[in-house]
């Protein structure tokens, strides 16, 4: 795709308009993780002073710095290691002088999951420093344990050669797996490191749509100040904590209503805060969980069997020209169904700003 010549307006779907910044902060960083070599390939390391009374995974660790702990516990895992001859696998075995140990290395299914693959992406806004796209439901990010290919990232890579030089493809912030909409990716280290400091400074504006089970009650605009942590009771899930007992993060999500039924609410939720999961847990918090949030209570009804939430819209100014970016995506037509199955409906050009 071309660069978009100007600025001018253009319809919702990828709509390019003067707008205002608000706070917010970056995502978790990502971390990639070493290329290993795609045929094997045998290393002597001998064990000496320095390493002796050491795990077995920090004196890999000393002797390969090359490469990622991630990567070498796996090829423990996998029987790659043998110490003194025979094959290693527990991380914490101590080490002695003198010891032998042979590592073979090979590639994992991690370390070639940092690769080109060709898939179709809507592409809303491009030019020369940066691409805006909208990532659909059911798309990972970026390659991790279950997922390490068909990711995002691997079809940055496969669309533009500039990505392969970029930590993360140029990927700076991420929405769940089963969240839809609007990401900002970087074409070039400049612009990249930019985009990272203005998510810190919280001056991307990002705004979602969401479906809510249960009707809303009280005023129409509610701000929810509370902080978030893993969740002490299932670490697979994140939770409003209470920071005096728990680890955690000052978090805050403002709620905007629009539409308001039997069955459920549509919000309009704006970020001060980018903790995880925190449009999610703030909604369960508040006595709302999103339709079809099943790990933060939501139930899948109205055809929907994704959480229902959608980053529809980007504001920020380009960090080469200064020009200030307003991208939106509609409703995704899930999200427009389920809507209608509860009798609801919307006008996009009445969302708050």
């Amino acid at each position: 795709m071309k660069p978009t010549p100007s600025l001018s307006p253009l319809p919702l779907s990828a709509g390019l308009q003067g707008a205002s910044t608000a706070p917010e902060t970056p995502e978790p960083e990502f971390e990639l993780e070493a290329e290993a070599s795609a045929e094997v390939e045998l290393r002597a390391l001998p064990m000496g002073a320095a390493q002796h009374g050491q795990r077995l995974d920090r004196a890999l660790a000393d002797s390969v710095p090359e490469f990622s702990r991630s990567y070498l516990q796996q090829l423990l895992e996998q029987g790659a290691v043998r110490l003194n001859g025979q094959t290693a696998r527990k991380a914490s075995q101590r080490i002695k002088v003198g010891d032998s140990v042979l590592l073979e290395m090979r590639a994992t299914l991690q370390s070639q999951a940092f690769r080109p693959e060709a898939m179709a992406l809507e592409v809303v806004y491009e030019d020369a420093d940066l691409l805006v796209l909208h990532k659909p439901a059911g798309l990972v990010v970026h390659p991790a344990p279950g997922n390490w290919t068909g990711t995002l990232l691997n079809g940055l890579l496969a669309r533009d050669a500039q990505a392969s030089l970029l930590p993360r493809a140029g990927i700076v912030h991420r929405l769940d797996k089963d969240t839809s909409g609007l990401m900002v990716v970087a074409r070039n280290r400049r612009t990249m490191d930019a985009l990272v400091q203005m998510i810190a400074a919280r001056t991307v504006r990002r705004q979602y749509l969401a479906l809510a089970q249960r009707p809303w009650q009280g005023a129409s605009q509610r701000s929810v100040d509370a902080p978030i942590g893993r969740d002490p009771r299932n670490r697979l899930r994140m939770a409003v904590v209470d920071l005096s007992a728990h680890a955690g993060k000052t978090a805050k999500t403002d709620i905007q209503l629009l539409a308001n039924g039997e069955a459920g609410c549509l919000v309009q939720c704006t970020l001060h805060t980018g903790r995880t999961h925190q449009i999610r847990v703030h909604m369960a918090h508040i006595g709302h969980p999103l339709l079809a949030d099943t790990l933060y209570g939501g139930s899948a009804s109205a055809g929907l069997e994704r959480q229902a939430l959608h980053a529809f819209r980007l504001a920020f100014h380009h960090p080469s020209t200064g020009q200030a970016l307003d991208v939106r995506a509609p409703l995704p037509a899930d999200m427009q169904q389920a809507l209608s199955c509860w009798g609801l409906g919307y006008n996009p050009e009445r969302l708050a700003a």
